[in-house]
């Protein structure tokens, strides 16, 4: 009788305790999605307790994922008509060092200042040497002028190499029958660029005769680093940041070798870490993913993660929440259906999208009771377990 009556008694407290695990079930660690949320008229979510979640839930369907990929196609991240420009000659400037040859008229050259003239040695003489001394050629003064025999003060800054040994010339034929003048850049100095980020050797990048443009400064730099995203490439000139995605131009028929580089332009890629997709909840394997050059779609995030996990992942909630301003968008997969998996390849991700798998109404209860009652299903088990007499 005694066994009988607490057999009885921990029947009637699991029975007693089901509406109260019931109730709390709302409780169960993780996030929620309420679906009893209404919309307002601005189309914003409405939490269940009245409160604006500035929150716009959209179902992912065939008509979103096309209207989706249009706005893709013509949004353009940033006007960057001010960096295309045609190559032009290289323009001779201050700090750059020529080489001037007056044929048949080897004494005149010979005036130029002879790098390491006097700084004779071997070993640690002859690094010193080359850190010290000037270098060999006539070097353009900070006013943009050269001094030659003969010709005097000449204002060469500004000019290509063709004027400038155009300008030597008319005024050596003073003194001299029908000079030829032969004139390079010996050593360019004057204008630069720096490339830094995600590249194999960041640094500095000096403009010579050969167009600077932005791939040539990258090919340069060894190129892109496999931690680089080609499709976040930031040229800085004069204050302004351009956005630069080497892929999209190139599908959109742009040849990235159009965009010149100028004097005191800052090169920076940047990094895929910087531009991540997190998938949570109700995978096999919750993670921050980087973008693929810019590209990342849903189901490719979903794949990476492991999948949806099949003992608590309800598939017919999966969520991509993504920050518009200051709202935000949740958009809503259903799995379930045929072509939830050409949907979700379609559907293409943005950096700091969240990726959220919801788990099954089943997976909540079981997480309420652990947490609520921790012991509650072993004494259920032990109460609809008749009691054998040995």
């Amino acid at each position: 009788m005694h066994l009988y009556f607490n057999a009885s008694l921990k029947r009637w407290s699991v029975v007693a305790a089901i509406p109260l695990i019931a109730a709390c079930t709302s409780a169960a660690p993780g996030m929620h999605f309420d679906q009893r949320a209404s919309s307002d008229a601005t189309g914003s979510a409405t939490a269940g307790n009245g409160e604006n979640a500035n929150a716009v839930l959209k179902p992912i369907t065939v008509q979103l994922v096309k209207t989706e990929k249009q706005l893709r196609e013509k949004q353009v991240t940033q006007d960057i008509s001010a960096l295309i420009a045609k190559p032009v000659a290289y323009k001779i400037d201050s700090g750059d060092v020529l080489s001037i040859v007056v044929w048949d008229h080897p004494e005149l050259s010979s005036s130029a200042t002879v790098a390491a003239v006097g700084y004779g040695g071997v070993g640690a003489d002859a690094a010193v040497a080359a850190t010290t001394a000037p270098p060999a050629g006539f070097m353009v003064d900070h006013d943009g002028t050269i001094q030659f025999p003969y010709a005097g003060t000449l204002k060469v800054s500004g000019m290509t190499q063709d004027q400038a040994a155009h300008l030597l010339s008319t005024k050596l034929s003073r003194y001299l029958r029908n000079p030829k003048v032969t004139l390079r850049v010996q050593s360019y100095r004057s204008k630069r660029v720096y490339v830094d980020g995600e590249v194999k050797t960041p640094g500095l990048q000096a403009i010579n005769d050969i167009p600077m443009t932005l791939v040539e400064a990258i090919n340069r730099a060894g190129g892109v680093l496999p931690t680089g995203d080609q499709s976040q490439v930031v040229v800085n000139r004069g204050g302004v940041n351009y956005q630069v995605n080497l892929p999209q131009l190139v599908q959109r028929g742009v040849n990235p070798s159009t965009i010149m580089l100028q004097d005191g332009d800052v090169v920076r890629v940047r990094s895929r870490d910087e531009s991540k997709v997190f998938v949570s909840g109700e995978v096999v394997s919750p993670r921050a993913l980087p973008m693929h050059n810019g590209r990342l779609t849903l189901n490719e995030a979903l794949g990476e993660s492991g999948g949806v996990n099949p003992l608590s992942g309800d598939g017919s909630q999966i969520y991509v929440i993504r920050r518009s301003g200051t709202d935000q968008i949740v958009y809503q997969l259903d799995g379930r259906s045929p072509g939830a998996l050409a949907m979700a390849e379609n559907f293409e991700l943005s950096p700091k999208d969240v990726v959220y798998v919801a788990a099954t109404p089943l997976a909540n209860w079981h997480r309420a009771i652990s947490l609520i009652l921790p012991s509650a299903l072993s004494g259920a088990v032990g109460a609809v377990t008749p009691a054998t007499n040995k």
